[in-house]
């Protein structure tokens, strides 16, 4: 097959990566001239994915992969295009489909007839059938159903183990047409494997959702599920802490039961996805008052957590407190509704004098998201961890001079490593 994958991100170029290692002909699309570039150099355009480059540098040379900024010269005459073009929110995470639009109506200018078109970005319920179909229509002058086929497969994948993840979870697919989907279903068989799940209700692979919007609805429930119960865990850890009972224990006990998946609390709920996802659920059912009210527990946690500091060191007026993490996550370099903006928003309120430190951005890196950059061994009076970078859980107090308190929001670290210092963990006396 000759496929077009259209944005070559964290999630569409490895998909345009192994589609082509099963043999197919693969053309990507971005608006970006230098990651259009890097990719025709067999070269990664971000770090971190495991087994990009290696098979980057097997499959640009070979003639499998190639990149374009042309939508006529990677669409035209496609046997399927892959649309994973970011879906933007503001702050509120109210959708802002102008970069979505935008290639929806390239696509549409190059659309060829026979042509299965699958759109993986996260949507709002509906958007499929009611956004790209009749905008796709209206363009290429084709109809959906017979001219061409569209439909709607979440990606549900984690950058950095992204090959991985394509082999073991199944690949949701939810069409507007019985054609539609069979189309969709010999597509996505062609283009991936699958790892034996018996412990799955049917077998993995391609599964058939019987429409674009459980498909929709089904990538939506699976986040905003994560989100509920994070929001969930960070009351109990609220409650346990002001009560004198270590949460983590009965979290363990909890858990031992098969029918309890408790959580794991922290400082925030950051990245592209979870923060994200449930305001789109929010934006379809505005009357779902438990996804909002968990939306709203875990804001409040980085609020919180300088609480917890203020308790443990006593007023921060002046103190020199550094922020441990701008990234959202531990090893991943992404700053996406991460924790870090709260947080330093919260001690500068408080009058702190903040700092930021994280191992994956330089100081040029820092700066330019709005914060100072802290060094370590440098004087500190205070530390809060808001990223679980691996490189903080061997932290002890000779790294941060001068500390006296330490505030673990991801628990990292323990006690025992900070003696002389007063430790505090989320959610333990």
């Amino acid at each position: 097959m000759k496929i077009a994958v259209i944005a070559l991100g964290k999630i569409g170029l490895p998909l345009a990566v192994q589609f082509a290692s099963k043999g197919h002909e693969v053309v990507g699309v971005d608006v970006n001239p230098r990651t259009v570039e890097l990719v025709n150099a067999a070269q990664e355009p971000f770090p971190g994915e495991a087994h990009l480059q290696e098979l980057l540098s097997e499959l640009v040379p070979a003639g499998r992969l190639r990149a374009t900024t042309d939508y006529a010269d990677a669409v035209t005459g496609a046997d399927a295009v892959v649309l994973v073009v970011p879906l933007f929110v503001d702050a509120d995470a109210r959708p802002d489909f102008g970069w979505m639009d935008a290639a929806t109506r390239s696509l549409g200018e190059h659309l060829t007839p026979g042509t299965l078109v699958a759109y993986e970005t996260t949507l709002p319920v509906g958007t499929t059938r009611n956004r790209w179909k009749p905008m796709l229509e209206e363009i290429s002058g084709l109809t959906e159903g017979s001219d061409f086929h569209l439909v709607f497969s979440p990606e549900r994948v984690l950058t950095g183990r992204i090959f991985e993840d394509l082999r073991k979870y199944p690949k949701l697919i939810g069409g507007l047409s019985d054609a539609g989907t069979a189309r969709a279903i010999e597509f996505y068989e062609a283009v991936l494997d699958f790892d034996p799940r018996p412990e799955l209700p049917r077998p993995n692979g391609v599964w058939d959702l019987g429409s674009a919007e459980a498909s929709e609805l089904a990538k939506l429930a699976e986040t905003t599920y994560r989100d509920v119960n994070i929001g969930l865990a960070n009351q109990f850890a609220r409650f346990a802490q002001k009560s004198g009972i270590d949460i983590y224990k009965v979290i363990e006990a909890s858990n031992s039961q098969p029918f309890s998946h408790i959580h794991q609390p922290g400082i925030a709920v950051g990245g592209h996805c979870i923060p994200v996802y449930p305001r789109l659920y929010l934006w379809n059912d505005p009357d779902a008052t438990v996804v909002r009210a968990a939306r709203e527990a875990n804001l409040a946690m980085p609020e919180y957590t300088i609480g917890l500091l203020e308790g443990a060191y006593g007023d921060v007026r002046g103190a020199r407190v550094v922020v441990l993490g701008a990234a959202y996550r531990g090893g991943v370099k992404e700053t996406a509704f991460s924790g870090v903006f709260d947080t330093v928003k919260a001690l500068e309120s408080r009058g702190a004098e903040v700092l930021v430190h994280d191992p994956l951005y330089d100081d040029s890196e820092l700066v330019s998201l709005g914060f100072t950059p802290y060094h370590l061994g440098e004087p500190v009076d205070a530390a809060v961890v808001q990223a679980d970078h691996a490189e903080y859980r061997t932290l002890g107090a000779a790294d941060l001079p001068g500390i006296t308190a330490f505030i673990d929001g991801r628990r990292v670290s323990s006690a025992e490593a900070w003696a002389g210092v007063t430790y505090r963990v989320i959610g333990r006396p």
